[in-house]
């Protein structure tokens, strides 16, 4: 019985981020994803707890994968925030592009 409750409010929680994530505008998901790295440290903190608690292969898989997860979503928001941070550098301090980066662009 108390996996079908951890189940329900995962699914619940799993369509309550999408549904809140969908509703925010474009320009606020930059900021909003810098935020969020702080959160999605508390995350990986409980997940790592999770993982490493050793009750039952399932609760170390789900763990595991959930570790993964707020990984990607740390560096991820890191990344954004870096990419963020760089558009509003004066000029002088960016860092110039190598026409193979620019290539890419294109």
């Amino acid at each position: 019985m108390p996996f079908l409750i951890a189940l329900a409010l995962f699914v619940l929680a799993v369509f309550l981020g999408v549904e809140l994530i969908t509703k925010v505008p474009p320009t606020l998901h930059t900021p909003l994803m810098s935020g969020a790295n702080a959160i999605s440290g508390i995350t990986l903190v409980g997940s790592i707890t999770a993982a490493g608690a050793g009750h039952s292969t399932l609760v170390t898989i789900l763990g595991f994968s959930a570790v993964a997860l707020a990984m990607i979503n740390v560096v991820g928001g890191f990344m954004v925030t870096h990419r963020m941070l760089n558009m509003f550098a004066s000029k002088k301090k960016r860092p110039k592009a190598s026409e193979k980066d620019q290539r890419a662009i294109l």
